[in-house]
Formats: C-alpha cells, structure tokens, sequence
C-alpha cells in the first residue's frame, strides 16, 4: 500500500462505486452506517482521454465528524463495492467535482440528483461560497503538497480543473502566489534548505489538529 496514504489522516475520503459490481441496494448500506457522505449522480457520459465511454459510475464521499485513517474508510467502502480510497484535500471542491462544477470542459452532471446522506447537506455545501483568504490558502496548500513553485502551473491548473481559483488568481491573488512561490523556490534551493525548522516543510509534517 501507499505508505504515506497509510499515516494520514482526515475526515473526507471517497472512492468509486461501479454499477455493474457493486451490490444492489449499495445506498441502503451506505445509510445504514450513519455517516454523513454524498453520493454524485450516475455518470454515465464521462469519457476517456481517447473519447471511449467509460464505465458508468458514482463517486461517493465521507464526510467524517473526526479525523479517520484510509483503513476506517476503507472498511465503509468494502461494504458497498467501493473501488479505491481516495484523500480528499478540499472537501468542498471534491463535493464540487461530484457533478463537475468546477469542470468546463467534462460533462456537467445535475446538481439536484445528489444523494446528501445522515445529515450532509449537498445545497449548503455549494452555497457557502468561501473567501479570498480561504481559497489562498487552499492554493498554497496545494502547492505545498504537489512540490510546485511554477506559478504557469498552477494558473493553468487552476484555468482548467479548479474556476474558484482562477476567479481568485484572476482578481488579486496573484500577487501573492508569486511572491509565495518564488521565496518557496529560493528558500528550497538554499545550502541549508534541510533545516527541519523552516515554515516550509511539507505541512503534513506538522503535528495534526485533532
């Protein structure tokens, strides 16, 4: 398994959920463990890169009160035919992506057809449309994980998978992504960049809020 998948934890996980393998009454299962989760409508459109239609699908999501690790998730997604794990990072934009919302260019699936399970709230989670500060920390956070100091990079990224962020880089961001990504480059590339002290380790070195 992925080492580093093994020691993290968080409190969103999702995972995949195919038609034809998974068991019938697999959303029953999922309400009968009381976690709040989201399940996406049926993607039955998405295509690969090669314009083949993919399997169709639902991606499903936990929404844990507390920190969980990949084996407490994986033992919920085990009961209804879940394949994979996934840490999710932004728990927001991975609700999102559930119909594609942030994703021009993929098929746009319908956000009403959302199935808000134990408690989660799908409308609510789209409302709460977050604030400069929150989205500049989710850029950073995400530079800080993926090792990138391209500012190119994380426009492009941004343009094409991530609107919230473009609208952000876009109006007064970007200033400070710069700034941000040029001192993280020089402050990795110093003689001393190993220096265990440095802000700019890698934040899942740092001990986890409970």
């Amino acid at each position: 398994g992925d080492i580093i998948m093994e020691n993290k934890r968080t409190k969103t996980w999702a995972t995949i959920v195919y038609s034809e393998s998974a068991p019938p009454n697999w959303i029953e299962i999922l309400k009968e463990q009381h976690i709040p989760a989201f399940v996406s409508p049926k993607h039955d459109k998405d295509l690969t890169d090669d314009g083949t239609l993919k399997k169709e699908h639902y991606h499903v999501m936990l929404l844990f009160e507390g920190l969980k690790s990949v084996e407490q998730a994986k033992e919920v997604f085990e009961k209804i035919g879940g394949v994979g794990v996934e840490l999710v990072n932004c728990t927001r934009a991975y609700a999102r992506y559930l119909c594609h919302l942030d994703n021009p260019d993929k098929v746009q699936y319908d956000a009403n057809e959302v199935i808000s399970i134990a408690g989660a709230d799908y409308t609510e989670m789209l409302n709460t449309s977050p604030n400069t500060y929150t989205i500049i920390a989710e850029i950073i956070e995400y530079c800080q994980q993926n090792d990138i100091d391209s500012y190119a990079y994380i426009l492009l990224y941004a343009k094409n998978n991530r609107s919230d962020w473009f609208k952000v880089l876009c109006d007064s961001g970007t200033l400070l992504i710069v700034q941000f990504l040029k001192s993280k480059h020089w402050e990795e590339h110093r003689d001393d960049k190993y220096n265990r002290y440095s802000p700019l380790q890698k934040t899942d070195s740092l001990p986890m809020e409970e």
